[in-house]
């Protein structure tokens, strides 16, 4: 009886795992359908074709795509993408899962990192300098509320749709591999030597994450104070009429405060609230309090990075070298910050409640 407990317990769970793993897909499908809807509207001359549609879309990989063509890609690529998800289950050649895999990860690449540009990380940066501008009775909050616009809104909404198609791509890779759907830890996975290399390259990626930002902080700080530090005396009094050296400095404070908080991730307060903080003084944190912020703002640094680096031209270096380079390592700052919430969801990881391991 006991032992007949055990397996309807286990298959129950399967059960489970199977559920949710479903339930991404249905979701992805749901987003899929209705986005590629979007994309054939726009490719038949619809309104409110959302890529290049103001002057604030220079720095976009697609300022220059029309709406006739990218929608008709999008509603192409929608097709495919549902076809893809439908059939996967009933798919026996491994070849064509790997394509379909493979054909997910890329959904997600293209979604979170090109579509997405520089002013996702700046609305997210300057969100907190708006709403401390917005306490106090300036005009700051309304003039950061008119900045959300329908680009923009956009953009979260295809960084949500690449998150969706990412996370049906490490389901199917999980049901590839016969893994656990629920923690993907396959029947031959060994913890402990994962757990080793977790701790050796978490702790010096982390660090990466923390330092790499620095350049950028010491520069607008030292504008802050008065320091023309890699720019030109012309150009500095130029920042300074516009208002763009207290801007500046008050996206270098968000990042120091961010390096504080990506510390957490190797030490013993980024598992346990400090006993001081009310109310969850000395309880676990939960990972996904860490990992989801911490992820967003990696894949948004990340973005910027690359069209930084893409749009870089050495004259751009000289003489107002400070203004440029420090964000030239941006990119390093959102892989190692993607490394190290990765390394610290693989270290929070405890015993799966459904398969055990």
């Amino acid at each position: 009886m006991g032992f007949q407990s055990s397996l309807s317990t286990g298959a129950g769970k399967k059960t489970i795992s199977a559920i949710k793993t479903r339930w991404i897909r249905y979701a992805v499908i749901l987003w899929t359908f209705i986005y590629g809807g979007l994309g054939m509207y726009w490719s038949i001359g619809g309104e409110g074709y959302p890529f290049g549609l103001d002057q604030d879309a220079a720095g976009s990989f697609y300022r220059h795509a029309s709406s006739e063509m990218s929608g008709a890609v999008i509603a192409i690529l929608s097709v495919l993408g549902i076809i893809a998800l439908l059939s996967f289950g009933r798919m026996s050649s491994r070849f064509v899962r790997r394509i379909i895999i493979g054909f997910s990860w890329s959904m997600a690449v293209i979604l979170c990192l090109t579509i997405p540009d520089a002013r996702l990380l700046i609305g997210v940066a300057y969100a907190p300098v708006a709403l401390i501008g917005g306490i106090f009775g300036g005009g700051i909050w309304s003039e950061y509320l008119d900045t959300i616009t329908w680009p923009i809104i956009n953009q979260w909404i295809c960084l949500t749709g690449g998150l969706l198609w990412g996370a049906a791509a490490v389901s199917l890779q999980r049901q590839f591999r016969n893994a656990c759907l629920h923690c993907g830890i396959a029947e031959d996975g060994n913890r402990r030597k994962s757990m080793i290399k977790v701790e050796r390259w978490g702790r010096w990626i982390t660090y990466v994450a923390i330092i790499a930002p620095l350049f950028y902080d010491i520069t607008r700080l030292a504008w802050l104070l008065g320091i023309p530090l890699g720019i030109s005396g012309e150009q500095f009094q130029i920042l300074k009429e516009t208002g763009a050296i207290s801007a500046g400095a008050g996206l270098a404070f968000v990042s120091i405060g961010g390096a504080i908080l990506t510390h957490g991730l190797i030490s013993p307060w980024g598992e346990v609230f400090p006993k001081w903080i009310p109310f969850a003084g000395g309880k676990r944190v939960p990972p996904a309090v860490a990992i989801v912020p911490a992820g967003l703002v990696s894949v948004l640094i990340t973005v910027m990075g690359m069209q930084v680096v893409c749009d870089f031209k050495i004259s751009d270096a000289t003489p107002d070298w400070g203004a440029v380079t420090p964000l030239l390592l941006f990119p390093v700052w959102g892989i190692a910050l993607g490394g190290a919430v990765v390394c610290y969801y693989y270290r929070r990881r405890v015993r799966c409640n459904e398969c055990g391991r």
